[in-house]
């Protein structure tokens, strides 16, 4: 059965301050998904010892990536990945919009590969919102728009994942509801998980949402020591299937 996996991995500074892509790369393959999107990925930046991360981990995991960069400063880059092991096409990667006159606020964006499960291409999207409400209505807006999930390419079946910064009370989560379903309230599946904080998770603001065709089978987060570790989220695993095309059936002559 498919699997994606979610995971913020806060530029691979861990909680106990410590900088190890190696470890991030441990903890993602220890479930084998079939396509992990990362969030916060630093590429050739000082702070972070100039490593590409999103390569680094695509190598270790030996996956194809595309990587989006939301922030650019000279050749440091700053942004989210979809790493896969399965056949992709790079559909696109993009800004989504801020808001100015408020400090601090990190660009953001998001990307959209079209991956092929057993001769079925399905949308992912992985994105990363701000941390400031009104913020992240925009952005949520920009994603139902005709710019991303409105889009006419992007048929179901579709998944998008990603740190939304939202819980399942606010507004920008409920934007999301207008185009597609939480993966985590299917049909038959426990109580939804929090990922956040890593140690002591009490807040679910990484989230999958899903089109019709798409069935959540299962949503596992790891609590090892080393997944606890490594991040300050954790990671969300997801397992899915395709629902077959329902075809209409055709009148008979009178």
């Amino acid at each position: 059965m498919p699997r994606i996996m979610t995971y913020n991995v806060h530029r691979c500074v861990g909680v106990d301050r410590k900088l190890d892509v190696d470890r991030i790369a441990a903890v993602i393959a220890e479930y084998e998904p079939d396509v992990v999107a990362l969030q916060e990925l630093d590429v050739h930046r000082a702070r972070t010892r100039g490593v590409d991360q999103a390569h680094a981990i695509a190598e270790q995991l030996e996956m194809t990536f595309h990587f989006n960069a939301a922030m650019r400063v000279e050749g440091e880059l700053y942004g989210d990945a979809i790493l896969t092991s399965r056949p992709e096409r790079l559909i696109k990667a993009g800004p989504l919009p801020t808001i100015s006159g408020v400090p601090g606020l990190e660009p953001r964006g998001a990307l959209w590969l079209a991956i092929e499960f057993d001769g079925v291409e399905v949308n992912v999207l992985n994105t990363h919102l701000g941390l400031v409400p009104r913020e992240q209505r925009l952005q949520a807006a920009a994603l139902t728009g005709k710019e991303w999930l409105g889009d006419p390419r992007c048929v179901d079946p579709v998944i998008l994942v990603g740190d939304f910064n939202a819980t399942a009370v606010t507004r920008p989560y409920q934007q999301l509801l207008t185009a597609l379903s939480d993966g985590q309230k299917a049909e038959g599946l426990p109580r939804a998980i929090p990922t956040f904080p890593s140690s002591f998770p009490v807040l679910r603001i990484d989230h999958v949402f899903v089109s019709s065709r798409v069935r959540v089978t299962r949503v596992q987060t790891p609590m090892f020591p080393l997944a606890r570790v490594a991040s300050d989220h954790l990671p969300l695993v997801i397992d899915f299937e395709i629902r077959a095309v329902q075809s209409r059936a055709v009148p008979s002559a009178a």
